[in-house]
């Protein structure tokens, strides 16, 4: 009852700061989420903050959505997740895109999924036949005003009148027509390699922009001592996690630690040096994180200097370095 009535009550706080914002909460059993849009009523050009906020009970691992999905008929200016531990258990994730939207009139807001796994006693980890469960958000719609007032009942009309009709014979049309598409059917292959190539190097290029973005950010603030040596490690270990999914395709927030080692140890994309480090890295994170241990400042600094070394020595598609603990740029926390 108690829990109940806390969870009421962020949400009601929550809301009092949004009176200018679109917002829809969705609910399935043990996880709450909250899409969250502002302003609810934006001008063409205006920057749009989307709020995802997913609040989990004790015992849920929760798989957030993947970067930038549902939403590719926006532009994504600044992307921003997080992940923190409330005092009663409860993990809340979330994920801070800042778009713009190409036109006015009105849009849709796509379902967003959200996917978690019931690692509670005495409950089912997934339904019968599924991986996880899936929470799907519902679309809703908005508008983006023009600049100009009423602009979109304008009517436009030629000052001299209709231009007159082109000369032209619908043969030379048609032979036209028949050369570009010969063309296009000669280049279309080499086109559709070459689009391949491109979105793989941007998929790499990507894991490694978002991880350094994230890490950039988590050390611009203070540093860590007391109670936020927690949240530090919550957080740090979530973006070497999020790097090692979409880097290498390795599904990490959905699996325990020793689960997640296991399947490390048997990929082909990383040396032997660098599962050493991940290993060593992420048992530390879950001493500090769930056996309470905290770390001195060595300690601190040298978990920083693990994830910005993997990361750096794994960002593109050559041969992994050895992990040596000392290139490039180092992250100073």
């Amino acid at each position: 009852m108690m829990r109940t009535l806390a969870s009421v009550l962020v949400w009601l706080t929550l809301a009092a700061g949004i009176a200018d914002a679109t917002t829809q909460e969705t609910q399935l059993g043990p996880v709450t989420a909250v899409v969250r849009l502002e302003p609810d009523t934006p001008v063409i050009g205006d920057a749009m903050t989307l709020s995802i906020e997913v609040l989990a009970e004790e015992g849920i691992e929760v798989l957030m959505p993947e970067f930038g999905e549902a939403l590719e008929r926006f532009s994504i200016i600044d992307f921003v997740p997080r992940e923190r531990l409330d005092p009663d258990g409860r993990t809340r994730f979330s994920q801070r895109y800042t778009l713009q939207s190409p036109r006015s009139g009105e849009h849709v807001l796509p379902a967003i999924l959200i996917e978690f796994v019931d690692r509670r006693p005495g409950h089912d980890p997934a339904p019968e036949g599924l991986d996880a469960y899936e929470l799907l958000t519902d679309p809703f719609s908005f508008d983006v005003a023009s600049v100009v007032q009423g602009a979109g009942n304008l009517e436009l009309s030629p000052p001299m009148g209709p231009l007159p009709a082109r000369g032209g014979s619908a043969s030379s049309l048609w032979f036209w027509a028949g050369g570009l598409l010969l063309i296009l059917l000669a280049i279309t292959p080499f086109a559709y390699r070459a689009w391949v190539r491109l979105r793989s190097r941007a998929a790499v290029r990507s894991a490694y922009e978002l991880a350094r973005s994230e890490l950039d950010v988590l050390l611009a603030g203070p540093r860590p001592s007391g109670d936020r040596i927690d949240d530090f490690f919550v957080e740090l270990s979530g973006i070497m996690r999020r790097y090692l999914e979409r880097r290498f395709q390795l599904r990490s927030p959905e699996l325990t630690t020793e689960r997640f080692l296991e399947v490390v140890s048997g990929s082909p994309d990383l040396s032997e040096m660098h599962q050493v480090l991940l290993r060593d890295f992420l048992r530390q994170s879950d001493l500090v994180k769930f056996a309470h241990v905290i770390p001195d400042a060595k300690a601190i600094q040298d978990a920083v200097n693990a994830v910005s070394s993997f990361v750096e020595e794994t960002r593109d598609d050559h041969s992994p370095k050895p992990a040596t603990g000392a290139i490039g740029r180092r992250a100073e926390v």
